[in-house]
């Protein structure tokens, strides 16, 4: 952020103290980083978490007499980008926002540097206006807007070349075909460089998924990092087949088949560690689509306590997959975790003395001790015929990857019902509602009741960055969004007074006086509210990781009987928080409260 002011005017750092909104403290740090880095003051006040972007340009916009832009609610035309040079752009930190007849509206971060100003008029031949920025989104917006797909694909070779000399990367039982046309492109220099470091790099930035796109004038690669997808880079359209082929290769796929979706796998090499990718190809207008799962066994994590389930809650769980028969089902959309979950259960049970069996669309993980089958529909080895087989196998414990059709149901309530403990998943929005899906299916609702030991529903919330983190108040639009009112309690929210005891003995410490006093009474409003400023750490999104929301019903036996009366799915749900269930809804919202995840989060990802 700038800190050049115009004669007579204040330094930024005596304005900001002067209005209270740093310390004394702060601003010395802010100076000490600004003496071993070069950046300025106020930059490194919101690197830093000290202050937000929007309150310092405030006061620079005050402070210069010009008004003030959030670049974050402003689209900015990739025409009118061109206007400026990127070297330029970049050195000086200015970005050409929108044009009006012989007037260009500049974002600058210094906005007293009339000698910039001077040069912009000179290379557009507009007249220039000048509006202040933060300088921490600028820098953001102009790397995304003007760094070309060479310069992206060099820094991200140079960033891994040092990855990939320590981690000797490797593709095991990489199988090659000569007769292709394409393999001496393929097996070219940079095309091979590029892929290892798109796989190493994705990796260790934890991303879960890498998707290579084709359009009709470039190529795209983005990663799912905590469920959002970010773009990476732009590499040269003329790379596009051999990319595309050396994926194949990679994943043992047919190059020369261009017309038809292929599935494969890659098991890649980084020094002492194997990291599978399940890779999946789909033609599309101007090329072939490439997604890449990352099935990274060194991420993957059992603890359940760890993804932020309840105490109760995993008390519940756990107590279900104990039992020696009965079944289990866990539900929540694509991506929201609930294999995981599943193979957290099986992790907690997997004894010597125990058989346990898995049929798998696909096997995400080999889980040492378990006994996995691979679904295969084209043949006919689905789910239903996966479990009549294991039925003859003498198994204690079934994991069925998903109950889609009558038929597998039927045949999985049956193995709960004779003796066998039955996991499995299904794809609906709340823990009540899978009851009746079931029965929509066409199963009989005495089987049902008998036996269903738990149904969990799950979603996955993102985390507020723990180096930015700082206490607000939603305004308004939040709290109708969030169904919200101001007279509305936490009795009127149906928490159980014990889920609020617990949520203030597990509160961060800079805000349990403000929750130690909440009880039912409390106003929904008066509690606290988090969110992340933005720092280097989550690259200024406020938000890093994700965390597990939860709604578990455990089987009590009014909930069987209210089952064998086929009511509705309201029904059971009112039943089962009269009992003492969260729903996702109240889930998320006490893990705001706890300032681990927004409101805006929650809202999002449940409902009421």
């Amino acid at each position: 952020m700038a800190i050049a002011v115009t004669a007579g005017s204040e330094r930024i750092g005596d304005l900001l103290l002067k209005e209270g909104l740093i310390s004394r403290e702060q601003l010395q740090k802010a100076l000490d980083e600004q003496r071993q880095n070069g950046t300025r003051v106020g930059y490194n006040l919101v690197k830093l978490g000290f202050i937000q972007e929007n309150e310092l340009t405030r006061c620079l916009a005050r402070q210069f007499k010009m008004p003030a832009v959030d670049l974050s609610k402003f689209e900015v035309d990739a025409k009118i980008v061109k206007l400026v040079p990127a070297d330029l752009a970049t050195k000086h930190l200015v970005l050409p926002l929108k044009r009006d007849g012989r007037t260009l509206t500049v974002a600058m971060a210094d906005p007293s540097n009339l000698g910039v100003i001077e040069d912009l008029k000179f290379i557009t031949r507009y007249d220039i206006f000048p509006v202040i920025v933060g300088e921490f989104t600028l820098q953001n917006v102009i790397a995304k807007l003007y760094e070309s797909s060479d310069a992206q694909m060099s820094a991200l070779l140079s960033e891994i070349e040092g990855l990939e000399s320590e981690a000797e990367v490797e593709v095991v039982a990489e199988e090659k075909e000569e007769s292709s046309a394409l393999a001496g492109a393929v097996d070219d220099a940079p095309v091979v460089k590029l892929i290892n470091a798109l796989l190493t790099d994705a990796v260790n930035r934890g991303a879960s998924d890498i998707h290579f796109e084709c359009f009709e004038q470039e190529l795209r690669v983005r990663y799912r990092i905590d469920g959002a997808l970010i773009e990476v880079m732009k590499p040269p359209k003329k790379m596009q087949p051999a990319l595309i082929s050396r994926f194949k290769i990679m994943s043992s796929l047919n190059i020369a088949e261009r017309r038809v979706p292929q599935d494969g796998r890659i098991k890649l090499k980084m020094g002492k560690k194997v990291i599978d990718f399940r890779v999946s190809t789909l033609p599309t207008l101007f090329g072939e689509k490439v997604v890449l799962r990352i099935l990274d066994k060194g991420n993957l994590t059992l603890d359940l306590e760890k993804f932020g389930i309840e105490p109760r809650a995993e008390k519940e769980l756990m107590e279900a997959v104990s039992n020696p028969y009965g079944m289990v089902l866990v539900t929540g959309p694509t991506g929201s975790g609930k294999t995981t979950t599943l193979y957290s259960c099986i992790s907690k049970i997997n004894d010597i003395d125990t058989n346990i069996m898995t049929a798998e669309d696909p096997v995400e993980y080999n889980l040492y001790g378990v006994n996995q089958v691979l679904v295969r529909t084209e043949i006919g080895m689905t789910f239903a015929a996966a479990l009549k087989a294991f039925l003859r196998q003498d198994p204690n414990i079934i994991m069925v990857g998903e109950i889609r059709d009558l038929e597998t149901g039927g045949i999985a309530i049956k193995a709960a019902l004779t003796g066998h403990l039955v996991l499995s998943t299904l794809h609906t929005n709340s823990a009540a509602e899978t009851v009746t899906r079931l029965m929509d299916m066409g199963l009989e609702p005495f089987n049902v009741s008998s036996a269903l030991n738990l149904v969990l529903a799950q979603r996955l919330l993102r985390r507020i960055c723990s180096g930015c983190r700082t206490r607000y108040v939603p305004d308004a639009l939040e709290f109708e969004a969030a169904k919200i009112t101001e007279t509305m309690t936490l009795r009127d929210l149906r928490f159980p007074e014990q889920s609020i005891a617990d949520m203030i003995s597990r509160a961060p410490k800079e805000v349990l006086p403000l929750v130690a006093h909440a009880t039912g009474a409390t106003r929904a409003m008066d509690m606290p509210f988090f969110k992340g400023t933005g720092c280097e750490t989550c690259k200024g999104s406020g938000l890093k990781g994700r965390q597990g929301a939860y709604e578990v019903m455990f089987m009590t036996p009014d909930l069987r009987k209210l089952i064998l009366q086929n009511v509705g799915a309201a029904e059971i749900r009112d039943a089962a928080v009269e009992g003492g269930m969260l729903t996702l809804r109240m889930d998320g919202l006490l893990k705001v409260w706890k300032g681990i995840t927004t409101l805006e989060q929650v809202v999002r990802e449940t409902s009421l």
